[in-house]
């Protein structure tokens, strides 16, 4: 079961390194041939990559409560959803605050859990000696793929598109947050160096070419869909019974396929929510369809947060 598991984590870190490769390659071509200014090719990647990622966070209950009872799991989920429907509410009065907030939850949140799910492939490769380095390596892996994108110069156009009330959310201080994030991932990739993680060296660079070359809508909407989702639906096949036997029997494929497809009502879920969420605001639905799905996604990772963190810190000190 070691043995396949390890192959499907090797596999979807892989395929999200590639992912990011590929936003960074279609976004110079895209912008050469449509213009860097050209927003809609960037809302079709971004709704792409946000559809595959939404799912991932629909199985909290049962990694958190598994064979519970039924009045525990629906108080559980009464608890879930009053949460980010809190922290919805909490968005749209106080944006800005509440978008410096959300930052700063993601990036702590998006590092750790990369590097919960680097610490758990290394247990599967048996490696000995060096461990990785968590707080150095959460650090650069979380800031670099959500703050940089946001003190690009091209997140302007982005962010009016999003909501207007954001594009001013650093208070100018673009210049002095580029500079902390750089020297913080320089100092994560010396102390990888350092102790021979070389592969984790390659997810900080990919992390920082996305976030440098890709515009930031892109950027952003790929690293979570395709990098943390991924890495951590690949994490709940360790805990979910039906990945778990499909391990035993030998099915790699269908362990991961466990961890996705009880997580897809939550994609149509947030759609048909934010459709309706988008009928009681005075825009247009083209104009606020996405700083709402954005706005979801964002109060649904708080508890999302809360939920994982025991998860986290169970596989760090593992």
């Amino acid at each position: 079961m070691n043995e396949l598991q390890r192959a499907v984590f090797a596999r979807i870190r892989l395929f999200s390194s590639l992912a990011a490769a590929m936003a960074i390659v279609l976004s110079l071509i895209f912008s050469n041939w449509l213009g860097s200014d050209s927003m809609n090719w960037q809302i079709v990647m971004a709704a792409i990559a946000l559809a595959v990622g939404i799912p991932h966070g629909a199985l909290d209950h049962l990694v958190t409560l598994p064979k519970s009872a039924p009045i525990r799991m629906a108080l559980f989920v009464i608890v879930y959803v009053a949460i980010a429907l809190a922290a919805i509410w909490a968005l749209l009065q106080w944006n800005v605050w509440g978008f410096i907030a959300v930052v700063l939850m993601s990036s702590l949140h998006f590092g750790i859990g990369d590097s919960a799910f680097i610490a758990e492939l290394d247990r599967l490769d048996n490696r000995q000696g060096s461990s990785i380095p968590v707080w150095s390596y959460a650090s650069a892996a979380g800031l670099l793929p959500v703050v940089i994108p946001l003190v690009n110069s091209r997140s302007t156009e982005a962010l009016e598109r999003v909501n207007a009330n954001l594009v001013d959310w650093h208070h100018g201080f673009t210049s002095e947050i580029q500079i902390a994030v750089a020297v913080i991932a320089t100092f994560s990739i010396m102390i990888l160096v350092s102790r021979k993680r070389l592969r984790d060296v390659l997810d900080i660079a990919l992390l920082a070419g996305l976030a440098s070359i890709a515009p930031p809508l892109v950027a952003f909407s790929v690293y979570f869909g395709c990098w943390h989702a991924m890495r951590h639906t690949a994490r709940l096949t360790s805990l979910l019974p039906k990945s778990v036997s499909a391990y035993e029997q030998g099915r790699g494929l269908s362990a991961f396929k466990a961890a996705v497809i009880p997580g897809l009502p939550a994609l149509f879920g947030t759609l048909i929510f934010v459709a309706l969420l988008s009928g009681f605001s005075h825009q247009n639905l083209s104009d606020s369809f996405l700083w709402l799905t954005l706005v979801t996604i964002w109060a649904l990772t708080v508890p999302h947060m809360i939920v994982t963190a025991k998860m986290d810190r169970a596989a760090l000190k593992k």
